[in-house]
């Protein structure tokens, strides 16, 4: 008799193409997860304020309330969970709008499923080290006078930027696809004024030394 092999966690899955999510639901349970599925965010919201699976994936245009609203429900950025937006291609505007109200990244569409696994286990390994050991605690402490104050995961980015990773290094280190990094960087050095790369270390360095 053979044992049945412990589940990696729950992924939830939010679309109402019953076609995609039976195809996520297949690559994500052969990938050793257990999926749940949800055609509407409002069903997704009554379930994941009271449980927390390992990841949510989250299609922008489902009806109802949209990805966009159930993201600001949940509170993105804070959720103990990375999430997901799922978008047609092209639809750049959605996909970071949703990077601004808290989701990790976005998955385009059309999308092969082997990939989705693998970048799912990424993010959640990367999700999972960054909650043992926050390293945008020393970012955090810093203050920028006059300056908009930086999302949570526009200060992991800077963490990482400030200790010389590359795009590519910090979006491997965060479970962020580099395009996503560097969507925050420009971000980032637009709150803190920053004319270039140098320039933002200097700003860092500096608010650094005087706190």
């Amino acid at each position: 008799m053979t044992e049945k092999p412990l589940t990696r966690g729950e992924i939830f899955v939010v679309d109402d193409d019953p076609a995609i999510r039976e195809t996520l639901s297949m690559v994500l349970s052969a990938g050793g997860y257990q999926v749940i599925c949800f055609a509407d965010g409002a069903a997704l919201l009554a379930v994941a304020r009271s449980r927390t699976p390992a990841c949510i994936l989250l299609d922008a245009h489902i009806p109802g309330k949209s990805g966009l609203d159930v993201l600001r429900e949940l509170h993105g950025e804070d959720y103990p969970a990375p999430i997901f937006m799922i978008s047609g291609q092209g639809d750049i505007a959605m996909a970071v709008s949703a990077i601004k109200n808290g989701a990790l990244d976005f998955i385009e569409k059309p999308f092969r499923g082997s990939e989705i696994v693998a970048r799912l286990d990424e993010a959640i390994e990367a999700y999972a080290r960054r909650q043992a050991n926050d390293p945008a605690a020393r970012i955090a402490s810093l203050h920028f006078p006059g300056r908009e104050p930086l999302t949570r995961r526009e200060r992991e980015v800077l963490e990482q930027f400030t200790s010389g990773a590359s795009n590519k290094e910090a979006g491997r280190h965060l479970g962020i696809s580099p395009r996503t990094i560097e969507d925050h960087r420009a971000n980032i050095m637009k709150k803190l004024g920053a004319r270039n790369a140098a320039d933002l270390v200097r700003i860092v360095m500096t608010t650094s030394r005087a706190s």
